[in-house]
């Protein structure tokens, strides 16, 4: 009788050991599978480097910007970018200079799946341009050949600066990018941009020949930008 009691109490005794055990290694995996790895979400302010070395190799170019985006979604930002650019342009019978200010509106989508709490961006983007300018002509050569005469008249090259004011352009632009986390909270990016001119306002007898923010106005009014930017994240909240 007594080994019969002392079987059963041993039995018990394994039985909720057993049980205890399994519990613990259910516990254990169901802490491990809830684990939630967030990200920061908030605002984030950087400046593009592209334009200030470009201004360092280029004499007839300047110019800066500040980028900016806010995480709205888990792969969506709304994204600006405000500027200010110069540059002057020499052409076989002109020489004329644009400058102004600009902004791009618009957003950015983040196709690239981050591992655990990675914050890396392979993104594409929309922008709308819009910027006010004005262009000086600095100086022009009248173009007097003919066919039949030759350069009857002399071409003597008019140096009359004439700037014309409140001129404007309006675009949009396909971005595609990458960003990456190099540092906590901070940002370094890489982009190109394609572009394609809605309307122009140009001076009178004159073309416009470049739009601070779109750069190089070509015939098909089309034209390509990059960036290449810093910028630091104001972590507002985590998701």
């Amino acid at each position: 009788m007594y080994k019969y009691f002392i079987s059963i109490f041993f039995l018990f005794v394994f039985v909720d050991g057993f049980s205890q055990e399994q519990k613990k290694d259910s516990l254990a995996s169901k802490t491990k599978d809830s684990i939630v790895y967030k990200t920061g979400y908030g605002f984030r302010v950087g400046i593009d480097i592209s334009k200030p070395i470009k201004a360092q190799f280029d004499g007839s170019y300047s110019g800066f910007e500040i980028v900016g985006d806010y995480r709205i979604k888990k792969n969506l930002y709304l994204a600006a970018e405000i500027g200010y650019e110069e540059e002057t342009n020499n052409e076989d019978y002109t020489n004329s200079t644009a400058k102004g200010n600009y902004i791009r509106l618009g957003v950015n989508y983040n196709a690239y799946q981050n591992w655990l709490d990675m914050n890396n961006e392979i993104f594409v983007g929309y922008r709308y341009g819009f910027s006010l300018f004005e262009q000086t002509l600095n100086n022009y050569t009248p173009n007097t050949s003919s066919k039949d005469f030759g350069n009857y008249f002399p071409t003597v090259p008019i140096t009359v600066p004439q700037t014309t004011t409140g001129l404007n352009a309006h675009w949009s632009e396909l971005m595609v990018g990458i960003k990456a986390e190099t540092f906590k909270n901070f940002f370094v990016s890489f982009s190109v941009s394609y572009k394609v001119m809605m309307s122009v306002k140009d001076p009178e007898n004159f073309k416009s020949l470049y739009a601070p923010g779109f750069n190089r106005i070509f015939e098909s009014n089309t034209g390509f930008g990059f960036n290449y930017t810093l910028s630091y994240l104001i972590p507002f909240t985590k998701k």
